[in-house]
């Protein structure tokens, strides 16, 4: 089985966005992926003119917020920096060497969010979303400006969204059958995030080298 590797067009983001970037384009995702029954539920974004579908479970939901909490606390120590987050789906089989058996991941599909967060302007307050911006003709400029980087963004991640949604209709064949009824949401999966020991390059020839996951033999 091959894994598939999709690379979504990188988005340059603040750090006040990354969460709403990440729900977004991650529970697109899964929803597009979701096995069986669901209860689907329309979600509109804090920060942006886009309404997403999640799953309807508490724990998808909730391993996503780890992750993505876990991610910004990498940003904090790393900022302005080129990073990703990566969703792999994988199936689960056991290998048996000698006398003992361990469970191994079979990855069959991989989606990386590039990410450039970019370090917030001189006069800009970490976290603020426009409300107490500063008074006057200098705190009208910041204002402009960050409602046009709010606007960019927008654009560029409605056109991320599309980029998902194209290719989980035309890539339908590399889905493994589901072996296992118990799953009714859908398949196993897991959310990678950068370490913290990585370096800056660490992290570039990741996104410029990064082949899919390793495979089982």
């Amino acid at each position: 089985m091959n894994c598939e590797v999709f690379h979504l067009k990188e988005l340059e983001v603040e750090q006040y966005q990354i969460r709403e970037v990440l729900r977004c384009i991650l529970h697109t995702i899964m929803f597009n992926r979701a096995l069986g029954l669901v209860r689907p539920r329309e979600v509109e974004c804090e920060l942006f003119d886009i309404t997403y579908v999640q799953c309807g479970d508490s724990h998808t939901e909730k391993k996503i917020e780890e992750k993505i909490d876990h991610f910004l606390t990498w940003v904090e120590k790393h900022p302005d920096k080129k990073s990703r987050v990566c969703l792999s789906f994988y199936e689960t089989r056991n290998k048996h060497v000698g006398w003992f058996s361990k469970v191994e991941r079979l990855y069959w599909e991989q989606w990386c969010i590039q990410l450039h967060v970019l370090r917030a302007g001189p006069h800009e307050v970490k976290k603020q979303v426009y409300d107490g911006a500063p008074s006057g003709n200098n705190g009208e400029t910041v204002l402009d400006e960050r409602q046009r980087r709010n606007a960019t963004l927008e654009a560029a991640l409605r056109d991320v969204i599309i980029e998902v949604l194209s290719i989980v209709n035309e890539k339908k064949d590399h889905i493994p059958p589901v072996q296992q009824p118990d799953v009714v949401v859908s398949f196993p999966f897991e959310i990678s995030i950068p370490s913290s020991s990585d370096s800056t390059m660490d992290i570039i020839k990741r996104i410029i080298q990064s082949g899919p996951p390793t495979m089982l033999n």
